[in-house]
């Protein structure tokens, strides 16, 4: 059965928060295969899948009405996912999903037999189901127009609702000699030029049940993300608030990414503030490190790019990002014709500021001295349009769930003159982003929002 194209559209007022607006949907939708995510501009909920994409270790899979087959990723894996997104019948469909860390091995021609052989690296769904929520306006479109009758009146029902208060997780004694150890190790690696950085992170492990969705909610209020996203498909739930872009890229082939490397905490004032960013504005480790990451995502962009058009468009910016604050660059260039957007996600993915310089070697030194494969982490959650725009968040500041377990993890860039005790400060100090907002699932104590 072919996927059937988007036919139905509605507008509809909007006279509530779309924070609100969009976790009452999440709420009363289905309990997996969806993805909510948050562009800066707007709440994007997709739901009721037509179509799944997932590229594995092996293969790639595809799920289309009631068929299902395979075909091997080849040579060229990101190709591949666009024709096969392109063959879709029907006109302006998206899909969204995510993309794990270790998709960057299968795209660097590393060793993948550590992982499991069917382990998911991509997945894609494109809904029958989606609404886009902004400031006073719902756009719903679809293929069941009942359904769609039933989200409209949804849209019109009080948003209100007692949410229990967030219980902070505690994320200073958790591993502190084994991360301090590993920056050693790491350090040491740098300075015998193995490589020259690398992004070294820790698990946090949760002990009581968390509702994502709530949590989500208070973590968008207590965030200042350049992204947000709320998801559960393919057994992979996650709530989370990006600090950066991966990849932007818009229906006329301009691409941009968004490095951040640098950090230091806010205050607890705004002169505590403005310390602290004058002494991330001068440590010249931390400008050192930024640089790096800015170098090579310009390079990756000039190989990539038209000619000519490759440029570092912002250099040294300071940009908020709920309880920390970070240098900032944004680099951009123009797609050739004949490139597409997956072509350049997959020249740009993953984000230098969450692997490390050269981004090959960094792999494997992420894989010797992390315990725990990644995932989700540092990967991306990402929305992609017929038209060809994408665009792809950073997977930090995010608390994830899979196979009854429950956690947050952050990491911190290591160069050759790191402070094993700095940098496991600033994990935390990233950790609290999220940390701070976890609403358990089950509490007495309650906040309306």
């Amino acid at each position: 059965m072919p996927v059937p194209p988007v036919t139905h559209r509605f507008e509809h007022e909007l006279g509530h928060d779309p924070l609100l607006v969009s976790a009452n949907l999440v709420r009363s939708g289905p309990p997996d295969d969806y993805v909510l995510y948050e562009d800066g501009d707007s709440w994007c909920y997709a739901c009721h899948p037509l179509a799944e994409i997932v590229l594995t270790t092996k293969a790639i899979r595809i799920r289309q009405g009631d068929r299902e087959w395979e075909t091997s990723p080849g040579d060229a894996p990101m190709e591949q996912v666009a024709a096969l997104l392109d063959g879709l019948p029907g006109h302006g469909w998206r899909a969204y999903g995510w993309a794990a860390f270790e998709l960057a091995y299968l795209l660097a021609g590393q060793d993948l037999d550590a992982l499991p052989p069917d382990e998911p690296l991509l997945r894609l769904i494109v809904p029958g189901t989606e609404v886009v929520l902004r400031e006073g306006l719902a756009v719903l479109r679809g293929t069941d127009a009942e359904v769609l009758a039933g989200l409209r009146e949804q849209l019109n029902r009080p948003v209100g609702r007692t949410i229990a208060a967030p219980r902070p997780l505690p994320v200073e004694d958790l591993d502190r000699d084994g991360y301090r150890n590993a920056v050693g190790t790491a350090v040491e690696a740098i300075r015998q030029r193995r490589l020259q950085k690398m992004i070294l992170s820790r698990v946090v492990p949760v002990d009581f049940p968390v509702d994502l969705v709530d949590t989500y909610v208070v973590g968008r209020r207590g965030n200042s993300p350049a992204r947000s996203f709320l998801l559960h498909t393919g057994g992979v739930a996650a709530a989370g608030f990006s600090p950066e872009t991966v990849v932007e890229i818009d229906a006329d082939g301009w691409v941009h990414t968004q490095p951040l490397a640098g950090t230091r905490a806010t205050g607890q004032d705004e002169r505590d503030t403005e310390r602290l960013r004058t002494d991330l504005l001068w440590d010249t480790k931390e400008l050192s490190e930024h640089a790096m990451s800015v170098k090579v995502a310009y390079d990756e962009m000039a190989a990539l790019a038209r000619s000519g058009t490759a440029a570092v468009a912002d250099f040294l910016s300071i940009k908020v990002r709920g309880s920390v604050q970070h240098l900032a660059s944004s680099v951009r260039g123009q797609l050739p014709v004949g490139t597409s957007a997956w072509d350049a996600f997959g020249a740009l993915f993953p984000a230098v500021t969450a692997c490390g310089v050269p981004k090959p070697a960094a792999y494997q030194a992420i894989r010797s001295l992390e315990s725990h494969p990644r995932g989700l982490y540092a990967g991306a959650v990402l929305r992609a349009e017929q038209g060809g725009a994408l665009d792809a968040a950073l997977v930090l500041r995010t608390v994830f769930r899979q196979g009854g377990s429950t956690w947050l993890r952050a990491g911190a860039g290591i160069v050759a003159d790191s402070d094993p005790d700095r940098e496991f400060t600033e994990t935390c100090e990233k950790l609290r982003s999220i940390a701070s907002f976890l609403v358990p699932g089950n509490a007495d104590d309650t906040t309306t929002f």
